[in-house]
Formats: C-alpha cells, sequence, structure tokens
C-alpha cells in the first residue's frame, strides 16, 4: 500500500497549467526547500505548476526533514533497510505522479521532474522505468542508483539534464560521467551534461539557468 506525499505548489503564474515542474529535495530537506527555486523560474515558465512533495519518511539523519531512503554511511541503516526504503519510495512516488496528472489534467510529456541529490536518484530511476516518459529529468548533485540493471529495465526513455559542482564533497562529481555513461549504454539519446565550476553540493546560478533552458526547450516554451 502506498503512502500519499504532501506536497506544496506555486501556481502558474499565467493562471492555466500548461506544464507541471516537480521538485525532489534531497536528503533530510523537504518539498519546501526547492519550491523557492519557482520564484525565478515561474516569470520564464508562466503556464507552469511547481509541486514540491515531502519525501514519506522521516529523516533520522535530520530529524526536522525528510528522506526517500536510508543511507547506511549516515544513519546507521542496513543495506536492507535502505532497499526496501527505496522500493516503497519509488512505489509512493509513481503513484504520486499518476494522481498529479490526472488531478492537473496533464500528459506526461508535459511534466518535468527536477531532482537535489537524492531527489535525483528517485528521478532517475523512477522516470525511465515509468510507461509514459515525461518531458525530462533534471538531476542535479545525484547519481544514478542501479545503473547495471537499467539497461534492462528501461521501459521509456526522455531527455536527461546532469548538473554537478566541481567541488561537491558529498556526492562525487565523478557520478555524473558516470551516470551519463550508463543512460547511453541504456540507449538514451538526449544526455546533457553541466559542470558548476567552484560549487560543491548544492545548486547554482549557471546550473539554474542552463536547467531553465533545458526546461523550456524539452516542455516546447
Amino acid at each position: 500500500m502506498t503512502r500519499v506525499l504532501t506536497a506544496e505548489r506555486k501556481e502558474p503564474l499565467s493562471g492555466t497549467t500548461r506544464s507541471v515542474v516537480v521538485f525532489l529535495h534531497g536528503y533530510g530537506a523537504n518539498g519546501a526547500d526547492l519550491l523557492g527555486l519557482a520564484d525565478p523560474l515561474s516569470e520564464h515558465l508562466p503556464d507552469t505548476l511547481f509541486v514540491a512533495p515531502d519525501a514519506p519518511e522521516r529523516c533520522a539523519g535530520s530529524p526536522m526533514g525528510y528522506q526517500w531512503f536510508p543511507i547506511p554511511w549516515i544513519d546507521g541503516s542496513s543495506e536492507e533497510e535502505s532497499e526496501r526504503g527505496m522500493q516503497s519510495a519509488i512505489a509512493d512516488l509513481n503513484a504520486f505522479l499518476d494522481a498529479l496528472m490526472v488531478d492537473e489534467d496533464v500528459l506526461p510529456e508535459q511534466v518535468v521532474l527536477f531532482g537535489f541529490s537524492q531527489g535525483s536518484m528517485m528521478s532517475l530511476h523512477v522516470a525511465p522505468r515509468r510507461e509514459d516518459a515525461v518531458a525530462g529529468v533534471v538531476a542535479f548533485s545525484g547519481r544514478l542508483l542501479s545503473p547495471e540493471t537499467l539497461k534492462d529495465e528501461v521501459v521509456s526513455k526522455m531527455s536527461i539534464l546532469l548538473v554537478h559542482g566541481d567541488e561537491d564533497d558529498v556526492v562525487p562529481p565523478q557520478s555524473l560521467p558516470a551516470a551519463a555513461e550508463a543512460l547511453q549504454e541504456a540507449g538514451f539519446q538526449d544526455v546533457f551534461a553541466h559542470i558548476q565550476k567552484g560549487t560543491g553540493h548544492g545548486i547554482a546560478q549557471d546550473g539554474l539557468s542552463v536547467a531553465l533552458a533545458f526546461m523550456r526547450d524539452k516542455l516546447g516554451l
């Protein structure tokens, strides 16, 4: 049985929803942590609804925040608990996306998943295994989970933008080329990458500008 994800949202500036950006936050944060990005983005995406769900579990490593799944080397969980948590969160996120598209009357090709860190890991894992391709995935400071299974499990292919800071000391910058290589080997044709120079584990202005251009292109704006 899936858990219902609560979400904060910023309505389209135009008052009409023609596309949706779903923000997926990192470990120990919450939906509001990324929803602030809607402010600089919305003027360039006036018909876009921005939605930012909280991950389904309270975070052991950061009790005020949430997690998509446990991280053993941070919170002392077992590998089994981490895997079990991830599988549950995958089901929760898929149910959330299904309901969102029905409620907002949008098609998958009108939706972009925008993840940060653990939220990027969820985006990169979930989107290719969904029946219908979303417009695109923006993955900041993340990595590709289970790259060895992607080729056999991929169901749909979409454009993907990978962004990473070259000074990230949380998720190694080498995660970007590793993800790009695995995605291309699995048949993804449109994989783009941007390195944020002098940036740690975060979203810099240059990365956000590249993400905006990517989203406008993939949403046909």
